[in-house]
């Protein structure tokens, strides 16, 4: 008996998800609250700004770049003339934009950095003076 309850307890399975509030979308660190039944104009949508390239982890809610709860990656987002992209975005629903009003900032995540082409830049910055500074040093000692 004993061996069967720690059995029960030991290979039960525990299965859970996250049951999101709204559909979002995250575009350059902030996250925007996609209305799905507000369409917009075709000439009322401007250039093209981003793409959906991540899905948030459907157990802790953690997400990094730009990503969405409902859209699929490859799901493109677009200016909406005369509105600030820091008020409203445009989201391609299936064949129509729709809008995305923004929420608040996306929480930080370790991997913003990782995929982030300007942290790389400034490591490579650094190791480069590094590496200077340390030739330098060492020929000064030689002579």
């Amino acid at each position: 008996m004993l061996t069967f309850l720690l059995s029960i307890l030991f290979f039960s399975s525990n299965v859970q998800a996250l049951s999101w509030a709204y559909p979002f979308v995250v575009w350059d660190g902030s996250v925007y609250e996609v209305k799905q039944n507000e369409p917009l104009d075709d000439q009322n949508i401007g250039k093209e700004i981003g793409a959906v390239e991540t899905k948030p982890d459907n157990m802790t809610g953690d997400h990094y770049g730009n990503a969405s709860n409902f859209y699929e990656i490859g799901t493109p987002y677009a200016e909406i003339q005369g509105v600030s992209p820091t008020a409203a975005i445009a989201v391609k629903d299936m064949d129509v934009w729709v809008r995305a009003v923004y929420v608040h900032k996306a929480p930080f995540h370790p991997m913003n950095l990782v995929t982030n082409p300007l942290f790389w830049g400034s490591l490579v910055f650094l190791a480069g003076i590094t590496f200077l500074i340390l030739q330098r040093h060492h020929f000064s000692k030689k002579n």
